[in-house]
């Protein structure tokens, strides 16, 4: 078998079939991304190939550095644009069997038609072609989303941030739908009092109220929350250590938060205790709207001290976290359940160690009345591979129900990255064909091909209400 040909990862001809024949065809709800708005409003055309590809993506500096790449050519300004692809090419073949392999080749085919795998050798030949496609022809944000059949985008957004560039794209007739997710992870950060100080200042700014007192808190995250669902918004998002087993009245949150505004740090504890009121009255607020809460739950950010006084946060050191996420989930869970709150969500594990915890929880919650209300989400992060899609998928179908499965999630930067949907489908035909041809499901077309057409669009598209 030729490398990535037609039936590239598709071991069996049930597996070609539904994917050729199905999984192929389905646009893209990429419900959660990290793309950037302003660069959708403005149909930005990239410069060149780093630009687009290299720039912000930390999965390309993280293998890099393994390489023994000297940062100055991964995120440094001592080296050009240039020099960065070409130290990126040379790294290209060391990759292998890393995921990285495979999404580098997958995205110059599918978005430059450049068939070539990639070296130190021919980087030069690869970066004068893919340069004169990014500024000559279609490869604009707005081009690729259409050329990949991307019919949602969720932006990951903050409370304080402005959503102006979403509006400014609803009043145009791009047929890609772009929408806010609502991300008010800042608003936690009590233990660090300075950072915490000037988000709220932020906050005030968006709402003309003073989030500096606890009661303006309270108000300014219902403002937005209505602002966002007026802006399309159908999620909230939560990137986090863990859901703490923790209690919190009100009095005590206002305590917390007022201290924080007056430069008095929370303790570890106090932290915990505002972190579970704050996400419990969240979960209410998206219960009350029909939205869907995504948590994402487990990694350690900037562990490397070095790098982080260097460049900051967000330089692709994180890792995967070892907390107990049990304890927490089950009391927000719970909690919320008690009240008839709960409302529809979906749960990440960043740790390999947990997904069985993941797989099975939902299933203690689910109501009855809303196919696949709690949903253990796609492998996320250093999961999103092969091997973590396939483990994901399996323990969900041992455990929950894979024909409810709202599918994969970009979660990228970069709008090269829709070829990794392709790189799912694959994996979840090559699941499927599998089983029929060993007998372990039915060869019935009918159920099979609705089960992959669901799970790589229509599920996604009517859990968070997109219908047309």
């Amino acid at each position: 078998m030729a490398f990535m040909d037609d039936h590239f990862i598709l071991s069996t001809a049930t597996a070609q079939k539904l994917y050729h024949g199905t999984a192929k065809s389905q646009p893209i709800v990429d419900y959660h991304c990290h793309l950037s708005p302003k660069d959708i409003a403005e149909n930005r055309r990239f410069e060149d190939l780093t630009a687009i590809w290299l720039a912000g993506d930390h999965y390309k500096w993280r293998a890099m550095r393994a390489n023994g790449v000297n940062e100055d050519y991964i995120t440094g300004s001592r080296s050009t644009a240039r020099e960065k692809f070409q130290a990126w090419a040379e790294t290209v073949p060391h990759t292998l069997r890393n995921p990285l392999f495979h999404w580098t080749h997958l995205e110059l085919r599918r978005h430059f038609g450049i068939q070539e795998v990639l070296d130190g050798n021919n980087a030069q030949k690869v970066w004068d072609e893919a340069n004169r496609q990014l500024t000559h022809g279609d490869l604009t944000a707005r081009g690729i989303l259409k050329m990949m059949k991307v019919e949602v985008v969720g932006t990951t957004d903050d409370p304080a941030d402005s959503l102006d560039y979403h509006h400014a794209i609803a009043k145009t007739n791009f047929a890609t739908r772009i929408v806010p997710t609502f991300r008010p992870d800042a608003c936690l950060k009590v233990h660090l009092p300075e950072r915490v100080k000037a988000w709220a200042t932020r906050l005030s700014q968006q709402t003309g109220r003073g989030a500096d007192t606890f009661a303006g808190l309270m108000d300014g995250l219902q403002k937005r929350h209505d602002d966002f669902a007026a802006a399309g918004c159908r999620a909230s998002d939560h990137g986090l250590d863990y859901l703490p087993d923790a209690t919190c009245t009100e009095a005590e949150a206002k305590a917390i938060w007022e201290n924080a505004m007056a430069g008095q740090a929370a303790s570890a504890h106090e932290t915990e205790k505002f972190m579970a009121f704050i996400m419990l009255h969240l979960g209410r607020l998206n219960h009350a709207k029909g939205w869907a809460t995504q948590l994402h739950l487990g990694p350690v950010r900037d562990p490397n001290l070095g790098l982080l006084q260097r460049l900051g946060s967000d330089a692709g050191c994180d890792t995967i976290g070892d907390f107990r996420q049990g304890p927490g989930l089950i009391r927000w869970f719970g909690t919320l359940s008690k009240e008839q709150a709960l409302g529809k969500t979906i749960i990440y594990n960043i740790n390999p160690a947990d997904t069985a915890l993941f797989a099975c929880l939902p299933g203690s919650f689910q109501d009855g009345v809303t196919p696949g209300k709690i949903q253990y989400g796609s492998g996320w992060w250093f999961l999103d591979q092969e091997r973590g899609m396939r483990d994901q998928m399996n323990a969900l179908s041992d455990l929950g129900l894979l024909s409810r499965f709202v599918g994969m999630v970009t979660d990228s930067r970069s709008f090269l990255s829709y070829p990794r949907h392709e790189y799912f489908r694959r994996i979840l035909c090559d699941l499927i064909g599998t089983d029929v041809e060993t007998g372990r499901i039915p060869d019935y077309p009918h159920w099979n091909e609705r089960l992959v057409a669901d799970v790589c669009y229509q599920n996604a598209r009517n859990y968070f209400g997109f219908k047309a």
